[in-house]
């Protein structure tokens, strides 16, 4: 007998018809004789909804508030979900993140989770009960209610099963497993059997929707097994563990691609000690996350300094960069938010040389200028034109082999 976490997203139980046929996959776990916690989403398009309703009262809703609002849609779904169970004759709780312990810190909107209790989720698993726990949400030091962010449910699946030393977390959702690009992008795309946690951890970071890399994070730093698999079919998905041998034979494991970054460069920058910290400080000061760094020397002692940053923060990190060239004495500010950061990702690259260049090579036969680059030891990114987005990712998906099974 194990114990399984599983975790259904918002299209799994979009409707009555998709709880029940949820309810029908955990009593055939739980016949199996496993124990069952059940992590539930929010009914796809809830919480856009309820967003949208508290910006009809006000453009800009006090966050407590709007995290109290948006914790009743996995309210709801939980609810339903144990109601369906015990109507079925089986034993099921719900419990709201509060109730499961789930304690976090007071950032409303995306706030962090500090620890899990779990107690209540242990005594109700003793008795042999289903436990339904609302994803999504916890509480502060304080009691208050708080939410996880966009693809929190995921982050609280994997951080229930490792308090829980759950045997494997099990993570429903409308796709059969990760793939090696976007099937919607690349035709050719295959699903991966098994991936790094690192690996899943690179292209979650560059544009892969299926995991939420703060889940992924939990799972490599408490050795969670994740098994990313789809609601509407047996068949097996992705498996996410731990690095082994057979992973390095692949070079490169999966292809992805973001158009959610924009790019921003000052010109004719003081080449000074300190100018740097001048730069990016009142950006860290404003919670705006820098990705990619270049600098360049223009001429004389200047330099200029090119850097990335999400796109909902374009304007405001625009707004920031110039405040900061007027006071180091740059000469300009020049803002692109029609860019894509295509990557390659694989373990393989540890051992294998010539990865970078055959990339750069493929990028230059499709006539793809490079605007940018950066590297990690399992990935290499290049910033391009967002018009070039998907010919960059099926070109590159075809040069590393990975359109062959």
């Amino acid at each position: 007998m194990a114990l399984i976490v599983q975790k259904y997203g918002g299209t799994s139980v979009a409707n009555l018809e998709r709880i029940q046929n949820v309810a029908k996959r955990v009593v055939k776990t739980y016949d199996q004789g496993h124990d069952v916690v059940v992590i539930l989403s929010a009914m796809a398009g809830i919480t856009d909804s309820l967003i949208e309703m508290a910006q009809e009262i006000t453009r800009a809703p006090e966050k407590r508030e709007l995290d109290v609002l948006l914790a009743t849609g996995e309210q709801t779904t939980a609810a339903l979900l144990a109601m369906t169970l015990n109507a079925m004759k089986y034993p099921a709780k719900s419990l709201l993140g509060f109730q499961a312990e789930v304690i976090t810190d007071c950032t409303y909107g995306n706030a962090r989770i500090m620890e899990i209790g779990a107690r209540r989720i242990k005594e109700l698993l003793e008795k042999r009960h289903i436990v339904v726990v609302a994803g999504f949400q916890g509480c502060d030091m304080e009691g208050n209610i708080t939410t996880l962010g966009r693809g929190g449910s995921d982050t609280s699946a994997v951080a229930i099963a490792a308090a829980l030393k759950a045997d494997s977390c099990e993570i429903y959702t409308d796709v059969n497993g990760v793939y090696t690009a976007d099937p919607n992008i690349v035709a050719k795309a295959r699903k991966i059997d098994r991936i790094s946690y690192d690996e899943m951890l690179e292209m979650a970071s560059l544009g892969a929707k299926v995991l939420q890399i703060r889940s992924v994070e939990f799972a490599k730093k408490y050795a969670v097994p994740v098994h990313v698999r789809s609601s509407f079919s047996d068949e097996e998905g992705t498996m996410v563990v731990n690095e082994d041998k057979s992973m390095e034979r692949l070079v490169v494991s999966g292809v992805t691609c973001s158009k959610n970054d924009a790019r921003i460069t000052l010109i004719k920058v003081p080449d000074q000690p300190g100018i740097a910290a001048k730069i990016f400080t009142p950006l860290a000061d404003a919670g705006i996350i820098v990705d990619m760094i270049i600098q360049n020397r223009h001429s004389g002692k200047f330099n200029d300094l090119t850097f990335t940053v999400p796109k909902p923060d374009f304007e405001k990190a625009m707004e920031l960069a110039r405040k900061t060239a007027a006071e180091i004495s740059a000469e300009d500010v020049l803002g692109d938010n029609g860019i894509a950061k295509v990557s390659v990702t694989g373990v393989g690259m540890k051992n294998h040389s010539g990865v970078a260049s055959h990339m750069f090579a493929t990028l230059a036969r499709e006539n793809i200028n490079i605007l940018m680059i950066s590297t990690s030891e399992i990935r290499i990114s290049c910033v391009i034109d967002a018009k070039y987005a998907e010919l960059a990712v099926r070109a590159l998906h075809t040069a590393f082999g990975l359109d062959k099974a």
